[in-house]
């Protein structure tokens, strides 16, 4: 048996087939220059969208997310935040910054009156109102004790 397993393990010139795998892609990537690697990455991105769907790439971003999380510690995460926001601070300017400021605005209101057109009196059992109501209510209350 251990003949079998080292006859998988070697190809006819005596190498493994870890050694050949490296020596052929050591030798790919002498021929062939960063776009060869673009281009079938993005072939291959393009084959893999059309085999899956939303879920499986939710599913490998949460696998993903959660190893990344078992690897590293809170230091890793602010350093990777920081990089990513000085990197940002170079690519855009003010405007940007004002752009996704006014988006985010945007989308927090529309989030709060969501939230406020599904609250009622009792907020729908569940014992918990969001910030905005909680301030309409108490601003209410001052207003009445005037």
């Amino acid at each position: 048996m251990a003949k079998n397993d080292n006859d998988r393990n070697n190809n006819q010139n005596g190498m493994t087939v870890e050694e050949a795998g490296r020596k052929g892609g050591e030798a790919t990537a002498k021929n062939h220059g960063r776009e060869f690697y673009e281009e079938i990455g993005r072939k291959g991105g393009e084959a893999t969208a059309e085999n899956h769907d939303r879920e499986f790439y939710e599913e490998i971003g949460r696998k993903g997310g959660e190893a990344t999380a078992e690897n590293h510690d809170r230091d890793f995460y602010e350093k990777i935040g920081k990089k990513g926001g000085e990197a940002t601070a170079k690519n855009h300017d003010r405007e940007f910054y004002e752009e996704i400021g006014q988006k985010g605005g945007e989308a927090r209101a529309r989030q709060n009156d969501n939230d406020n057109d599904n609250d009622d009196d009792d907020n729908n059992g569940k014992g918990k109102m969001s910030r905005s109501e909680a301030g309409r209510k108490g601003g209410k209350r001052s207003h009445d004790n005037d």
